[in-house]
């Protein structure tokens, strides 16, 4: 990987806010695909996988874009 390309990806891993908004979105994204397709979330809880109905879970708010800064 080139240097140049390097530092743009450190800049983005330390951009806290940038991957707290691409999180939320894709577990909104996730939710919305499984209550589309009617099929179960599969999720990792208490040491066991279960599966739970898309439609009992909160949608999560979209992100909201980030202001741009001068």
């Amino acid at each position: 990987m080139s240097g140049k390309r390097l530092r743009k990806v450190e800049r983005m891993v330390r951009d806290g806010d940038a991957i707290d908004r691409a999180m939320v979105a894709a577990r909104r994204k996730a939710i919305l695909r499984h209550r589309q397709l009617g099929v179960p979330l599969v999720l990792w809880r208490d040491g066991r996988v279960i599966e739970i109905d898309p439609n009992r879970v909160p949608l999560p708010r979209a992100p909201a874009k980030p202001r741009a800064t001068r």
